[in-house]
């Protein structure tokens, strides 16, 4: 059997309705759409969601809920997870980011799950105070310093930091 011979099975593949080529084809002046009213003409149809005039699902339930635009979204990392590193490595959001283990302009939480195996030392935005023993047991240290590493800046303002 070589590349050539491959072909899909028997009655798998239909060849698409070929509307509008003349009315011998069984599919031409209207193209099978019937004549006049709203599904005949091009972008005709309902939109999602309409219930034939009544009001509508999404209409008669009331708003529930509040968004805070404001909130802080933070990226979490666990113990376990540092465990990629080498002993004596400098990690950061940075390092985190590129990674994979965070998204990058994101900040960072510690967390305590798991346990870490090796000193490290740690800059992120934010920890536990279980995951801070944990690295300091064996060592390691956490700094907790806004994004970017310079303090406040005019980027760092909406993170609430």
């Amino acid at each position: 059997m070589d590349l050539y011979d491959l072909a899909p099975p028997k009655g798998s593949r239909k060849a698409r309705k070929r509307v509008g080529r003349g009315e011998a084809s069984g599919q031409g002046k209207t193209s099978g759409r019937g004549s006049k009213g709203q599904k005949a003409r091009s972008g005709g149809g309902t939109p999602p969601g309409f219930e034939g005039g009544q009001m509508p699902l999404q209409r008669r339930l009331p708003k529930r809920g509040f968004t805070n635009i404001f909130k802080k979204s933070w990226e979490v990392v666990n113990l376990h997870s540092l465990n990629v590193f080498s002993e004596g490595e400098e990690v950061t959001a940075e390092v985190l980011s590129s990674r994979g283990l965070s998204r990058p302009g994101k900040p960072v939480k510690l967390l305590a799950k798991g346990e870490l195996r090796h000193k490290l030392f740690l800059v992120v935005q934010g920890a536990s105070a279980k995951a801070k023993a944990a690295v300091e047991s064996l060592g390691g240290t956490l700094a907790i310093r806004p994004l970017g590493g310079k303090g406040k800046g005019k980027g760092d303002q909406g993170l609430g930091l």
